[in-house]
């Protein structure tokens, strides 16, 4: 038998025989607002007798300190599965020799669904409407449409496939560019002549040593006077500072759902500029999360139990 430690009760999978599955949710001590996600309910945490036999454990969906510290009591733990994208939270934590699986596949179209939002929301003057409707004031005028636009998307993994998916119906051009260049998809160092050609730019790529702080003040003096900046990736890839000051000359806007700091603070530019729309870090929060985890896992456990290889391996001997 082998042990394995998920957020997710047995019941509620389609289990192959040969695991001892153990259950810790990991649920937030609240229900919403900036302690969603950083917080966690540690009174149902197995024995440090289950902890001691476990190999394989699925941090809940959560950035609390908790999900991650729980991996340093596992001594015979051999694969780490997490339910986000991103996995930088969860790097400090790794011993030699651990396998870690991120969760490709389970963000894709929640995320995919919330950049094309900010950016037709961003477009489509939707903030102004919204800030309009307390006073009744009627701002019917011209607005920007999608057709006929140019987006690059920074970052083409498998949800910066799922956002050029969603964008294609709407008669855009898509221009992509990623760590790797290959056909159809140019490199990093395409960026600087790239970003001169979008009306909209989406960040969907991974938070790394090369991407922290990458849209900085030359990132952002190089695209078009009147494009916009969507960012669903992670707060640290835009320098903040650099963004605001941007936004404050009124010649760019930006859709943000993450930010740094994160959570943004009540009284940070960012929230009362009238060109910047923000959104609370909620990607993967959505109907779409569960079903598609729960897949993940059942796929991952079968595999387990079968001696196959992991899926979604990014870390590890397997990597």
């Amino acid at each position: 038998m082998v042990d394995v430690l998920i957020p997710y009760p047995a019941h509620s999978l389609a289990l192959p025989p040969g695991l001892d599955v153990h259950t810790w949710a990991g649920e937030s001590t609240a229900k919403s607002g900036p302690e969603l996600m950083t917080s966690a309910d540690t009174s149902d945490i197995p024995d440090q007798e289950v902890l001691d036999r476990v190999e394989l454990y699925v941090i809940p969906y959560s950035f609390a300190a908790p999900a991650t510290d729980l991996i340093e009591r596992m001594p015979k733990l051999r694969v780490v599965q997490t339910l986000t994208a991103g996995y930088e939270h969860v790097l400090p934590h790794l011993r030699d020799g651990l396998t870690l699986c991120n969760a490709r596949g389970v963000h894709d179209a929640s995320t995919a669904e919330l950049a094309v939002t900010l950016t037709l929301a961003s477009l489509r003057g939707v903030p102004e409407f919204v800030r309009a409707a307390p006073s009744g004031d009627w701002l019917q005028a011209w607005y920007e449409s999608l057709a006929d636009k140019t987006v690059l998307v920074v970052g083409y993994g498998a949800i910066g496939r799922a956002i050029e998916a969603r964008l294609l119906p709407f008669e855009c051009d898509v221009l992509k560019v990623a760590r790797t260049a290959r056909e159809g998809v140019a490199g990093y160092d395409s960026l600087p002549e790239l970003l001169g050609r979008a009306d909209v730019v989406i960040l969907i790529c991974p938070l790394t040593d090369e991407t922290r702080g990458m849209v900085d003040a030359d990132f952002l003096a190089r695209m078009r006077d009147g494009a916009l900046l969507v960012n669903v990736a992670r707060g640290p890839i835009v320098r903040t500072d650099a963004l605001v000051a941007e936004l404050e000359t009124g010649r760019l806007r930006a859709g943000m759902d993450v930010t740094d700091p994160e959570p943004l603070p009540p009284g940070h530019p960012l929230w009362t500029l009238p060109n910047a729309l923000i959104s609370p870090h909620v990607g993967g929060l959505s109907s779409a999360f569960h079903p598609r985890a729960k897949r993940l896992v059942q796929s991952q456990l079968t595999r387990l139990a079968a001696g196959e290889p992991m899926a979604n391996v990014v870390v590890g001997p397997e990597a």
